[in-house]
């Protein structure tokens, strides 16, 4: 009887594939990077002088091609591909960063020259000296300062409740095809688009009407960032009350707690820290409005602690109205108008620092 013998597995025929391929070392990348950056700036300094934005560029490009070379002749065509993609996604960051970066660095160096103590606690404006005959410019910001956080917290107090009760009927008491919610949701989403400066001139012409056409006020400027922060509200609550699970709310009512009872302990609790957070981000988007304050508010030199009478001041309008309308001091205008941009962009961090020390407060602990 023949028997058949079956080849063996270390036989030349059954050799395995190779999986791997080679690898470039990490230091490749970054010498690669240096050594075009190198090579663009010598060849722009040989040809006519270097200039920063053509050297960024060109040497993003041909980085991205020699690192597609490089990987493709060591390694594989699929890791030249995700060297590739990489370096254009790290490129895509940085040229969003770099706007943000270099607006804030101008903005700091700048308003850092001005702020001082004197600028914060005094009301700045211009006087006739009558011994020199000379208009004097005084630096200061508090009339702005206070006219921006009275103004701000006016229009937080009005937009928080309407917001968040409006919220929890569209989540907790509205079903789907009731019209109301179907209304109410259409009316958020076209206010959420309104340009500022509408909801700036519906504010002025809405109490034009009551008192007359010298209507400007502080609480004018505060219904005119109410329009604007009430679908903020609205949208931030109403997507942390559909994070809560449903259980929680069954749990409660089958307790035989109220409704009402257990969307104030169970519910509201329970997303209190995504509705704070949403609440404090919405006051600092629109403390830095200036088209609806410029228009419902005016903007004015003198202290004025009255939201309800006269025109009052704010950072952003202070910031517009020094730059774009400069006294005869020109140069204590522009720094004027730095000094109250620097000041903006300290109430702004500090607004958002408070969301996230709140987050981090009354989020869900765990046991």
């Amino acid at each position: 009887m023949t028997t058949t013998k079956a080849p063996s597995a270390a036989s030349p025929a059954s050799t395995p594939l190779s999986l791997t391929s080679g690898q470039l070392p990490r230091y490749v990348e970054p010498a690669m990077l240096v050594g075009v950056a190198v090579l663009v700036a010598g060849v722009q300094f040989l040809i006519g002088g270097f200039h920063l934005p053509s050297w960024l560029i060109l040497t993003a490009l041909l980085y991205l091609v020699a690192i597609a070379i490089g990987s493709s002749i060591v390694e594989s065509r699929r890791k030249a591909v995700d060297r590739v993609v990489r370096g254009l996604v790290t490129a895509a960051f940085l040229l969003a960063v770099a706007p943000l970066i270099s607006t804030l660095w101008t903005v700091v160096s700048k308003g850092l020259a001005v702020v001082n103590w004197n600028f914060i606690t005094q009301t700045g404006g211009s006087a006739f000296d009558p011994d020199t005959l000379a208009v004097v410019a005084t630096p200061g910001a508090l009339q702005a300062i206070v006219g921006t956080l009275i103004i701000t917290g006016i229009a937080a107090l009005i937009s928080v409740p309407i917001g968040v009760l409006a919220a929890v009927y569209l989540v907790e008491y509205a079903l789907p095809t009731n019209p109301l919610r179907r209304t109410i949701t259409f009316l958020v989403d076209v206010m959420t688009g309104i340009p500022s400066i509408v909801a700036g001139l519906f504010a002025f012409s809405f109490f034009a009407l009551i008192v007359g056409p010298k209507a400007f006020s502080g609480f004018s400027a505060s219904i005119a960032l109410c329009v604007l922060m009430i679908p903020i509200v609205i949208r931030s609550t109403e997507e942390m009350l559909r994070l809560v699970p449903a259980d929680l709310r069954e749990a409660s009512l089958a307790l035989g707690v109220p409704r009402s009872a257990t969307i104030i302990k169970v519910v509201l609790r329970t997303a209190a820290s995504g509705i704070i957070t949403g609440v404090v981000l919405a006051v600092a988007r629109v403390v830095g409005e200036t088209a609806p304050i410029f228009i419902a508010a005016s903007f004015t030199d003198n202290f004025n602690s009255n939201p309800f009478d006269g025109p009052m001041q704010t950072l952003p309008v202070m910031a517009y109205t020094a730059y774009s309308f400069p006294g005869q001091d020109i140069d204590a205008s522009q720094a004027q108008a730095w000094g109250a941009a620097f000041l903006l962009v300290v109430l702004v961090v500090i607004f958002n620092l408070i969301a996230r020390i709140v987050a981090s407060v009354f989020a869900p602990k765990s046991r």
